[in-house]
């Protein structure tokens, strides 16, 4: 099916060569005179999740969101899940110097949150300011343990491709739109852990394509991955995405360490059932109520404390020279930016004005 597109958001490709040959697809809104505003999608998802935000930001911004490489219309190119996110960073960077862009506001939901916490790590003279929406843990997802990121087994078990649900993966494969009771339908994944019920979008069929755009496989979503002496009994392999996520690639609590530090803006809901301290996506919290076999128990693979986590990088940054501010919103899942898109996008605005030089205001 195809997407439609609201009132004053443009779709083109932008065809890449040399070193990061790809053809990216991408969206804007505004003027390209405004002060840019990048927006990067969270998995199985693409840059249409960003519309209504993008339409709302004040004119004198320039919006831009790329849909990362095996989402959306950009070319499914293979994910290198060794160098963690650095091929999303690397395929951004890329597009920003095309598009001559000398600095931007990085605004990362989810999975793009880690995107943009890696971005801000490797190219930091490149971000003005940064915006986490419901974002990853610094220490990835699944297989850590305490507000430090200990990992629960040196093989980074529980973590990477072999933690998600089959079933979905089959479902995701099949194109499958339809209504109906199994939780794996991606119609139900989208309605129930995107956002929080009984809450629906009105492009909920917008959402639904992104969604099954998604590219499917060992090198793209969710990965491949490897057998484990430890319990859940996977360990992450060395393709695609979920992998590209596991603490045992993934690590961005160096942040606390750069300078300048440029300021950051941590956005997400308070019911979200995706990114949160009791993740139904976490499979140590699946043990933990019984719906995977033989969870060996809080002192050996305890739920990840995603929240904890983000909490205690972010709480070192300040103390260490830079600016963090939390902002919760009440009665919203895992997409502030589509349940409560006019709060969310004043935030963002207040925050993007406070950093942005005084000849610009």
């Amino acid at each position: 099916m195809a997407m439609s597109n609201l009132e004053g958001v443009h779709s083109g490709f932008v065809q890449l060569e040399g070193a990061r040959r790809i053809r990216f697809h991408v969206l804007t809104a505004g003027e390209p005179t405004g002060e840019p505003v990048a927006f990067i999608h969270g998995n199985a998802s693409s840059a249409t999740f960003w519309q209504e935000a993008m339409v709302c930001l004040p004119s004198r911004f320039w919006s831009i969101a790329p849909d990362l490489r095996g989402y959306g219309l950009t070319e499914p190119l293979a994910v290198d899940a060794t160098r963690g996110v650095r091929d999303w960073c690397d395929d951004l960077h890329a597009l920003f110097e095309f598009m001559n862009l000398e600095r931007v506001h990085l605004v990362g939901w989810s999975m793009g949150g880690g995107v943009s916490l890696q971005y801000l790590l490797d190219y930091p003279e490149m971000v003005a300011s940064l915006t986490l929406v419901s974002t990853v843990s610094p220490y990835g997802f699944s297989g850590t343990r305490g507000a430090d990121g200990e990992p629960c087994f040196p093989d980074h078990a529980g973590s990477g491709a072999g933690g998600v649900n089959p079933e979905f993966v089959v479902q995701m494969k099949a194109q499958n739109r339809e209504s109906g009771e199994s939780p794996m339908l991606p119609r139900n994944v989208l309605n129930f852990t995107y956002w929080k019920p009984p809450f629906r979008a009105a492009r909920e069929e917008d959402f639904l394509t992104s969604l099954l755009q998604t590219a499917i496989g060992d090198y793209n979503y969710p990965g491949d991955w490897a057998p484990s002496p430890n319990w859940p009994g996977f360990a992450p392999g060395p393709h695609g995405v979920l992998n590209a996520f596991s603490p045992k690639y993934f690590n961005a609590a160096g942040i606390v360490s750069l300078d300048p530090k440029p300021p950051i803006l941590w956005i997400r809901g308070a019911d979200d059932q995706l990114v949160s301290d009791t993740s139904l996506w976490d499979i140590a919290y699946l043990g933990k109520l019984g719906l995977v076999p033989g969870w060996p128990g809080d002192d050996v693979c305890p739920p990840q404390p995603m929240l904890a986590q983000t909490r205690a990088v972010l709480d070192q940054y300040r103390l260490k020279g830079g600016s963090c501010r939390e902002v919760v919103f009440a009665n919203c899942g895992h997409s502030p930016h589509v349940e409560k898109t006019d709060e969310f996008v004043k935030v963002l605005t207040e925050h993007i004005d406070a950093c942005r030089p005084k000849a610009h205001q």
